[in-house]
């Protein structure tokens, strides 16, 4: 069964990126999402990422300031979701120092042996998640969505590769 966050979580405080359908296998697109040292050859939004992929561990990125300025940000979240060609999440816990709780996850359907269908979605949690939705739905889309074409272009172009070699 493929994980719906739009049943999940509350409407809003959720932000989506685009559905992007893929001309690769749901392997191709999950091998290219754990393969985090490569995210700055293809990720528009999340330049750098290292993390053992482990459940509870922490994902540590930095990611493009879409608000304007487009410098590096600085960014920790903790894997909380792996299910190989599925289902891949990371979640920022709130702290009395920083109450924004939110949770990205990203969910491939497959759509037969060579298709499937790329979704991101970012969830707000708590008491201010009305407030960061309010101040970062759009920049948080765009860069969502940024992320989803430069994948479908990423795996495509390695699919491409792929039946090339082997024809």
């Amino acid at each position: 069964m493929t994980f719906d966050p739009f049943t999940q979580y509350d409407r809003r405080t959720l932000v989506a990126s685009d559905p992007v359908e893929i001309d690769a296998s749901a392997a191709m697109v999950w091998e290219i999402l754990t393969d985090l040292p490569r995210y700055g050859e293809w990720n528009p939004y999340c330049v750098r990422a290292e993390s053992t992929l482990e459940m509870g561990a922490p994902v540590n990125m930095m990611l493009v300031d879409y608000t304007g300025s487009g410098s590096l940000i600085p960014w920790c979240e903790y894997l909380c979701a792996f299910e190989p060609e599925r289902l891949l999440s990371w979640e920022l816990p709130g702290t009395p120092e920083f109450p924004y709780e939110a949770r990205r996850d990203q969910v491939v359907t497959p759509l037969g042996p060579y298709r499937c269908r790329y979704l991101s979605t970012d969830a707000f949690f708590g008491e201010n998640a009305i407030h960061v939705m309010n101040f970062t739905q759009g920049w948080v889309k765009r860069a969502f969505d940024d992320t989803a074409r430069a994948l479908k272009r990423r795996a495509e172009a390695m699919h491409q590769a792929c039946t090339t070699v082997a024809a």
